[in-house]
């Protein structure tokens, strides 16, 4: 049977709890309609998270997309009503959700909504240098 939309996201365990890791996802269909004029809109959802105890479940996270496909939503609102669904679903140590739309009256636009677990800080970036195989040292 075919899925349908829904506004049910489903979780799972995170499977390494004890780490802080990034979990990048791609939305490259999101369709919303225009509130003013009814007409679709067109972005690429760009989703980045580190879990806390729980991760996003891919199918629920599709057929959660889709149910958007026939409303009528303002860029900045429906990038934010995403971003609040999916913490209340996982309650993430961080997450950010970019919004890209596609061109609509000759303006392009990006929306980034950000959320941060209270006390959470990201760890220190480590920069590893590059291992140059011909001179067999690393710089």
């Amino acid at each position: 049977m075919p899925s349908t939309p829904s506004k049910a996201l489903e979780t799972f365990p995170n499977p390494a709890p004890h780490r802080d890791y990034q979990i990048h996802m791609e939305i490259p269909e999101f369709t919303c309609l225009c509130p003013k004029t009814g007409q679709p809109d067109f972005a690429v959802l760009t989703l980045d998270y580190i879990a806390d105890k729980m991760c996003v479940e891919l199918k629920s996270l599709k057929v959660y997309t889709w149910s958007f496909r026939g409303e009528g939503h303002f860029h900045e609102d429906v990038t934010n009503r995403i971003l609040d669904d999916l913490v209340a679903a996982t309650r993430p140590r961080f997450m950010r959700l970019t919004a890209r739309f596609y061109v609509r009256g000759g303006v392009f636009t990006n929306v980034v909504a950000e959320h941060r677990k209270k006390g959470w800080k990201p760890a220190t970036k480590v920069e590893l240098a590059e291992f140059n195989p011909q001179s067999n040292t690393r710089g």
